[in-house]
């Protein structure tokens, strides 16, 4: 799964899910917008915000509900729990859950 940061509509920066099926991967990317355009749009949109110029915190209860009304797999609320599971071991979940440690790259094509 992808949480795009990119202009869109009238060269406004908005956050969008894409490949939110693939949960075997999960990054913040980001177009040709400024970190602090980033920061305001992943902020308004409840995703999360910016920990620094190479990590993202997402917020897992947000990026759930937004990404599985649009998930098409049948086993996909398994796969997301497992997904969780293992951002749980490597030490990017929040000790309560509540948010996911991601990394920071750029748009295909930005």
């Amino acid at each position: 799964m992808i949480v795009e940061v990119v202009t869109g509509a009238e060269e406004r920066p908005e956050a969008r899910l894409v490949d939110v099926d693939e949960l075997g991967r999960l990054h913040l990317a980001l177009g040709q917008v400024t970190d602090e355009e980033a920061a305001e749009v992943l902020e308004q949109a409840g995703l999360g915000r910016l920990a620094d110029g190479d990590t993202a915190l997402l917020d897992v209860t947000a990026l759930r509900a937004a990404a599985e009304s649009r998930a098409t797999t049948p086993d996909w609320q398994a796969r997301w729990d497992e997904m969780i599971g293992a951002a749980r071991t490597k030490g990017w979940l929040s000790e309560d859950g509540a948010t996911l440690q991601v990394q920071i790259e750029s748009a295909a094509g930005a």
